[in-house]
């Protein structure tokens, strides 16, 4: 609920960016799910949680509407946007076709140093015993193989695209014992970029989304 943003709002009316922290506390606990789907937000109770005028909430606002996580609504105001199986079919499909693009051009520019930093990234996931935090970590995963790839739209629109589904995502790796194949899976695509083989890292990154997809569609349909 908003509620629970309150234990990281803190007093911005003095600050030039309260329309930046108020917009990244939002989408934070929007991707999270911490703010329900069809909720309301309401700009006054939000200014006064940040100690600010409702002008850089309602720009913060604007923001989240022009990304599709809050929608304008007649007589209810901007609510958290509702998002249907059909459209989270589609964003997954979208997402395994931009996210290999992404590997690919980003394997042959890896580092020693990128490598190693996706691996301890992969490991965390893997060894990470509390399930709030696989989300976090599965998504840091993900972004680690990609900035190399020297395609800021592509990455902007991965980015944009996950933030849709995020909290879907963090549903299907618990709910679904999505965790268990993503850590086998995550350790395959981490040693085909070791291997400098960014045909395979590609082909295992979409295999990986369309995997996580199917799942999370059956147990979306079956309404467990």
């Amino acid at each position: 609920m908003i509620d629970k943003l309150s234990l990281r709002a803190s007093n911005l009316g003095a600050s030039a960016s309260s329309s930046d922290v108020i917009h990244d506390a939002l989408r934070a606990a929007i991707i999270r799910g911490e703010i329900e789907e069809g909720q309301t937000l309401r700009q006054d109770a939000i200014a006064k949680m940040f100690n600010v005028s409702r002008i850089p909430v309602r720009e913060a606002l604007k923001r989240l509407e022009a990304s599709g996580l809050v929608t304008s609504v007649r007589y209810k105001g901007v609510v958290v946007s509702p998002i249907s199986v059909a459209e989270i079919e589609e964003i997954f499909e979208f997402r395994a076709t931009i996210e290999p693009q992404l590997i690919a051009h980003s394997v042959p520019r890896m580092t020693t140093e990128s490598l190693d930093h996706a691996q301890a990234l992969c490991n965390s996931f893997a060894q990470e015993k509390e399930a709030g935090l696989w989300g976090d970590l599965n998504r840091q995963f993900h972004s680690s193989l990609y900035l190399n790839a020297q395609r800021p739209y592509y990455f902007a629109a991965a980015a944009a695209a996950n933030d849709r589904v995020e909290r879907y995502i963090r549903a299907q790796l618990s709910l679904t014992h999505g965790r268990d194949r993503a850590i086998e899976e995550h350790q395959m695509i981490v040693d085909a970029c070791c291997k400098g083989d960014a045909q395979r890292a590609a082909a295992l990154t979409r295999d990986h989304i369309m995997q996580a997809s199917t799942s999370l569609t059956k147990f979306l349909d079956r309404g467990d």
